[in-house]
């Protein structure tokens, strides 16, 4: 993508200089990250790059330096959890962090709550609409969440943060621990919720599966971006090739 290509893309989330640091280590130093309109973009890199804590960063869950927009405001330091989900962002930790000893229909429930207090009386349809998304959840809408299999617990985190009705989706590691088939099942979802016009964050350790759905790219090294670009370019470049796609890719 070439500077002017990359200037005519809407922001919905820009952010300059994004530092973090867990007392005097700083595991993020500096990043550059701009999320489109309609876009889904990736961050993929080693183990401990600093992926997570950028992705908890920018939804307030770590305190972090530097300037983030959203959606063309300028978003001050002492944002909170509270403000980011009623701003439209919302983020599926790699955990999960699900209330195992609750329905699924309860914890899709608690996922309207901030709607719900705002005013918003729209949970019931929204829950139609994620059973319509994951056809599993309603078969299993009176199951106890943590009875679920790894690949429903991922459906129903996703499930529970779509009824925020984020504009913009935070995904980290959707894949981790689930078999092909359902990663496969997961991805697809993905794109769908892009056709949908939600804008997507996916920190993934599948870099094969995160530069074929998404749009544009980061790659973060030791709390860095060492490489950006369109994902077909970066799925096709020898450096990204040979440490992370392996060379037969």
């Amino acid at each position: 993508m070439s500077a002017s290509q990359e200037m005519n893309r809407t922001s919905l989330l820009e952010v300059k200089d994004l530092c973090v640091s867990y007392g005097k280590v700083e595991a993020v130093h500096k990043v550059n990250v701009r999320i489109g309109e309609g876009e889904i973009v990736t961050v993929i890199g080693p183990n401990g790059a600093g992926k997570t804590t950028l992705m908890n960063a920018l939804m307030a869950a770590l305190p972090s330096a530097g300037e983030v927009a959203y959606a063309g405001h300028r978003l001050g330091e002492r944002r909170s959890i509270e403000q980011m989900v009623a701003l439209g962002m919302n983020l599926v930790p790699e955990k999960r962090e699900l209330f195992s000893e609750m329905s699924v229909e309860d914890n899709l429930l608690l996922g309207a709550f901030s709607r719900y207090r705002r005013g918003f009386r729209d949970h019931l349809q929204s829950m139609e609409e994620i059973y319509e998304r994951f056809p599993r959840l309603r078969e299993r809408k009176r199951q106890a969440a943590g009875t679920l299999s790894g690949g429903e617990r991922q459906m129903l985190a996703m499930g529970r943060a779509l009824m925020a009705k984020p504009k913009l989706l935070m995904l980290d590691e959707p894949s981790l621990g689930l078999a092909p088939l359902v990663i496969r099942e997961i991805f697809k979802v993905i794109e769908s919720l892009k056709s949908a016009g939600v804008s997507i964050l996916l920190v993934e350790q599948n870099a094969r599966a995160a530069l074929r759905v998404a749009d544009y790219a980061y790659v973060l090294e030791t709390g860095s971006i060492a490489m950006e670009g369109p994902a077909k370019a970066l799925a096709g470049d020898p450096k990204v090739i040979e440490s992370y796609l392996g060379v037969g890719a």
